[in-house]
């Protein structure tokens, strides 16, 4: 394990507490479990001498929190990474995205209110290793851009919200890259032959833009709800939104597999935007003025907009303790 010199290697004292940071719902946000992995991830950078590995170390190491006398906290100062790979900011992003995909969705719902709701799934041939995932990755972005200028994909739609996923084969280590694309398309879709694309025609098309000699898979559905406590399209926009890369790919007890798909994906996924907006759907993220996922503040996810702790709110710094893989808590001293 990598030595941490970090001033916060003590036991925790009497005047200190763990950071337990409770919703609205009632869940606890897993501070502790994103911090966790994120320092395995790091010790693979730095293994593999990635020059971006300090600052992996430093993601989320200290938190500071706005808290009121209810116990409620919100996040207000944070130091984030932004590495592709990174749990802690992974997590983040993903809270971010649902949240603004549920606004430009609520807008579209305004201004379209017959539109309809369809969730597009886009892959092609395993990758073998990085420099296989990276041409893969490029290749899709362009083949999705064939795609959605063909004028049987365009003629209806009214706008799209795609994100990219990289999952690994347990069996034989290679990647599945894929795209998970949510679409909105005028009722005219479904009135004739002309307008309306089934299964088959979805995957020639596909293959068409990627220029294969095989047909890979393309599969179309209608949004539909996964329990009743969600809407439909609040379903299929947590589908897109899942984590680009799932931690437990790579975070395994065989440190050699580890090391190897953090090296490939890290190569995979090098400067490839993972997150997009076409369409309506693209105008209105602009016009809500709403920043990068990938790239932007990640302090403001969305998720507590609705957490008010009031004018008397006071400050609660978390810092990471090194020793018992923890988030510490000063008591905070107030004033009269």
């Amino acid at each position: 394990m990598y030595p941490h010199n970090n001033t916060d290697n003590r036991e925790k004292s009497t005047d200190e507490s763990f950071l337990v940071d409770v919703q609205r719902n009632g869940k606890v946000r897993p501070w502790q479990a994103k911090k966790s992995a994120s320092v395995s991830y790091f010790e693979l950078l730095h293994i593999l001498e990635f020059k971006k590995a300090p600052r992996v170390r430093d993601c989320g190491s200290l938190l500071e929190f706005k808290a009121n006398d209810e116990g409620r906290l919100k996040l207000a100062k944070a130091y984030f990474c932004k590495s592709p790979l990174c749990p802690m900011c992974n997590w983040r992003r993903a809270m971010k995205h649902s949240s603004q995909t549920k606004q430009i969705v609520a807008e579209v719902v305004k201004r379209k209110p017959k539109a309809r709701w369809l969730f597009l799934t886009l892959s092609v041939r395993n990758a073998i290793d990085g420099e296989d995932l990276d041409k893969s990755l490029r290749d899709m972005t362009k083949g999705f851009n064939r795609l959605f200028g063909y004028k049987k994909v365009s003629k209806n739609l009214i706008g799209f919200m795609r994100a990219t996923e990289v999952t690994v084969n347990a069996e034989d280590g290679t990647y599945n890259q894929h795209m998970h694309v949510l679409l909105c398309v005028e009722p005219s879709y479904f009135n004739s032959t002309e307008n309306y694309i089934n299964q088959t025609q979805w995957r020639h098309l596909w293959k068409k833009a990627m220029k294969l000699n095989y047909l890979p898979i393309a599969h179309i559905q209608t949004v539909k709800p996964k329990n009743k406590k969600k809407s439909d399209i609040h379903s299929a926009i947590d589908e897109t939104a899942k984590y680009p890369v799932k931690d437990s790919d790579y975070l395994t007890n065989d440190q050699e597999h580890n090391l190897t798909v953090v090296k490939d994906l890290e190569k995979g996924l090098f400067r490839k935007r993972r997150i997009s907006y076409g369409g309506l759907l693209k105008e209105l993220h602009k016009e809500l003025n709403l920043d990068s996922v990938e790239d932007g503040d990640l302090v403001k996810t969305g998720d507590d907009e609705e957490d008010d702790i009031g004018d008397e709110a006071y400050s609660v710094v978390a810092q990471w303790n090194w020793n018992i893989a923890n988030y510490v808590v000063k008591k905070p001293k107030r004033g009269k």
